[in-house]
């Protein structure tokens, strides 16, 4: 992969996983569709940097780190469009919407939240703020700020797993089609093994278990969605990240 498409990978990346304005990229081939997918840990840096700011600064002033943790969420979902939260809310109403492949695709595809969407919306948002209160807690220690910002970031791997090679797309149109089966199996495992032996720098047992179990959720939900609807949606993509960033905000917490 040479510097260009490098470059046009990273671009794509951050226009489409955060709210920042980068130059849009006109052509995405299939090797720059995979390398933004590879670099989406990198392409969401400065939302991981803002999200550690806030807990820092919260811990520093000593605020409500409920309050505190809130005020991160709402600004990681804002630097994000809202998008991932939007897709766990339309997987969770797919899902619990029929059995029937068609009308649960038709259901995700309608845009509106039904009980099953905001329910889940209020567990996973309910769990990540639960983990980055403890980091909050901690009084302003700035690796616990970085450990908070670094799990922003690292869930985004979630798209390592949901866009292996081995997962088709359950439409013919739309972001699967470009996107899915883009990260080749042996890449994608090699790259969470690599997340876990970073993680071994937090804690020595709860780091690498923490990324391991992110890593099972994530797949557990793939070979889910795979069974009822064909495959995956760029719904699902979403839906992976937000359940990635639960885990790894509980498990690292108190590491």
């Amino acid at each position: 992969m040479n510097v260009a498409v490098v470059g046009r990978s990273l671009r794509l990346s951050i226009g489409m996983l955060t709210a920042l304005r980068v130059p849009i990229v006109l052509r995405v081939t299939p090797g720059v569709a995979t390398g933004a997918l590879l670099l989406a840990p990198l392409a969401v840096l400065p939302l991981g940097v803002l999200v550690g700011v806030v807990v820092w600064a919260g811990g520093r002033l000593d605020l409500p780190a409920l309050g505190v943790a809130f005020a991160a969420l709402a600004v990681l979902a804002v630097g994000s469009r809202a998008l991932h939260l939007d897709g766990l809310s339309d997987v969770a109403d797919g899902l619990t919407s029929s059995y029937d492949r068609e009308r649960s695709l038709a259901v995700m595809k309608s845009g509106t939240a039904g009980p099953a969407g905001v329910a889940a919306l209020v567990l996973v948002l309910g769990a990540q703020a639960a983990g980055l209160m403890w980091f909050v807690g901690l009084g302003g220690e700035v690796r616990s700020a970085v450990v908070a910002g670094a799990a922003v970031c690292a869930s985004r791997a979630a798209l390592w797993i949901t866009a292996c090679s081995l997962v088709p797309p359950a439409r013919e149109d739309g972001l699967g089609v470009t996107f899915t089966r883009r990260v080749p199996v042996t890449v994608a495992a090699l790259g969470w093994i690599g997340l876990a032996a970073l993680a071994v720098l937090v804690d020595p047992v709860r780091g690498p278990v923490s990324v391991a179990v992110a890593g099972l959720v994530v797949a557990a939900l793939t070979a889910h969605t795979v069974r009822r609807f064909g495959g995956v949606t760029g719904d699902v993509f979403g839906a992976g990240i937000e359940l990635a960033l639960a885990v790894l905000l509980l498990g690292l917490a108190g590491a």
